[in-house]
């Protein structure tokens, strides 16, 4: 009998937004239903509440007719349900084979633990794959392409698996190993598996995919027949919604001066020869899809990777960032998009997140910094940026996602620097706080300031920028004038004819 998995009104909120809104659709056995729509279109959040991450706030899924209610990842699984996603959840100090068997090893006659046995199973399984890994070598060995490999092994294990959902799985793989995991997907097909397969890369849903589900700003908009359809045809099924009163309200610069920043031939171990200039008052917005480069451009740009080739100019004169601390010397500062890990110090206060790049400009002569000095700084950043908190001693990982990022760029803006780079500065804040740091943007420029933003959201790229890079396969593909922008222009620019690469 074949398999159906339906989802039935599925809704879920997050605070200020509604992430799913009445998803309703179903996917059948034997084929490859791919999820397509931009970043933010809630593609994985749906595969989240398929798999016990998040609960729905309203509708219900069913399997094979009936209602499932999984809290946890492990219930799905027990199931028959798997999701891989982007983020690797293998042990790193295990092997391949006891990843792969991690819950269910296989014992002897005595219920002890078999490790050889282990390893035989685990090598069937690579055969399958045709991988030339051993099952007996440590995952923290293995490179991150085939640590992914070995996820997909643990689901492809399981003798109860009835669904199998891939989150832009060939993100981190080579050619060889894309065609390896189109094959196990194809044998997954065969014996009658449900395969979800999220992906941005078009030729890739053309060559898996049978049908594709079209997703937009968190509603489902239809399912389309994947060989026959026209990728324009898709393209325009994701996009053409209005942008908003948000941005025709924004305060702009209307007058944009000479040019501040000239880089030339930029290229990284992660990108390749690119050139672009930045105006006093503009923002130029950096458009692609995820992996495309963008965020290792900027980057390569402050110090923080380094350069392989290329030139930076500021103001006409040469300079040389070695690292992010001498691009902020220059007068370069970065507000990075995660910002947990990059951004806040989560032991540290309001005042001392603020002031922690200021430590030079608040001491005297012998190295003591003077609290008189800090405490103005922070009482400034936290009126200037409307950042709410109670005091400015308060811890900031006790505040909003939106108040944390409002820190962040105060502390970068108290630099005074020349260019602020802003990758996904409103990424996992509500919508109130999106609309303020837009005004904020605006007049970053209006004060004469070069801001480059980077953005997944195209209806924001195209609202706040007066000029539009475009990123694909880790090289610029394409410049857009605001006046010329439209979602599907970027879209095509970043997706239409992208080569499958590693």
């Amino acid at each position: 009998m074949e398999s159906v998995l339906e989802f039935q009104e599925i809704t879920k909120y997050f605070p200020g937004v509604k992430a799913l809104d009445k998803i309703s659709f179903k996917a059948y056995g034997g084929e490859v239903l791919a999820f397509l729509g931009e970043n933010g279109a809630g593609k994985s959040t749906l595969l989240k509440v398929l798999n016990g991450d998040y609960r729905p706030d309203g509708g219900k899924y069913l399997l094979d007719g009936q209602e499932k209610k999984f809290h946890t990842p492990h219930e799905a699984i027990e199931e028959g349900i798997s999701v891989i996603y982007q983020e690797r959840q293998i042990l790193m100090e295990l092997s391949v084979a006891e990843n792969i068997y991690l819950g269910r090893m296989p014992t002897n006659k005595l219920g002890v633990i078999s490790i050889g046995r282990a390893n035989k199973m685990a090598q069937k399984i690579i055969d399958d794959f045709g991988l030339s890994i051993s099952p007996s070598t440590k995952v923290k060995d293995l490179s991150i392409a085939y640590q992914q490999m070995v996820e997909i092994m643990k689901a492809y294990s399981r003798e109860n698996l009835k669904v199998i959902c891939f989150d832009e799985p060939t993100a981190s793989l080579s050619d060889a190993e894309i065609d390896a995991l189109f094959m196990i997907i194809e044998k997954l097909k065969a014996q009658g598996k449900i395969i979800i397969y999220v992906s941005h890369r078009m030729n890739e849903i053309h060559r898996i995919a049978d049908k594709v589900a079209i997703f937009k700003d968190g509603t489902y908009v239809d399912t389309m027949d994947a060989k026959t359809t026209d990728e324009q045809v898709m393209i325009k099924k994701m996009v053409g919604r209005d942008l908003g009163d948000i941005y025709e309200k924004l305060d702009r610069d209307k007058e944009i001066g000479d040019v501040l920043l000239e880089v030339k031939d930029l290229s990284s171990d992660y990108v390749r020869k690119v050139s672009f200039s930045l105006r006093k008052g503009e923002i130029l917005g950096f458009s692609g899809l995820v992996g495309a480069g963008r965020t290792e451009v900027m980057r390569a740009l402050i110090g923080a990777d380094p350069m392989r080739t290329g030139e930076i100019f500021l103001e006409g004169k040469k300079i040389v960032n070695k690292s992010p601390r001498q691009a902020m010397e220059n007068g370069i500062v970065m507000v990075p998009e995660d910002r947990k890990q990059q951004g806040i110090i989560a032991n540290l206060s309001v005042s001392g997140n603020i002031n922690i790049s200021l430590l030079n400009r608040n001491a005297n002569g012998l190295g003591i910094i003077s609290s008189d000095k800090e405490e103005q700084e922070a009482e400034k950043g936290i009126r200037d940026f409307r950042i709410k908190t109670p005091s400015k001693d308060k811890k900031i990982v006790e505040l909003s996602g939106g108040n944390q990022q409002k820190c962040i760029v105060a502390r970068w803006l108290a630099t005074d620097p020349k260019v602020l780079i802003l990758d996904e500065p409103t990424k996992g804040i509500d919508v109130g706080a999106k609309s303020e740091f837009y005004n904020m943007i605006c007049q970053f420029a209006k004060q004469g300031l070069g801001v480059i933003l980077i953005s997944s959201e195209l209806p924001e790229v195209i609202g706040l920028s007066d000029r539009i890079i475009v990123m694909k396969s880790l090289q610029m593909s394409g410049e857009v004038m605001r006046e010329e922008a439209s979602e599907d222009k970027l879209l095509s620019l970043g997706m239409i004819g992208e080569e499958t690469n590693g």
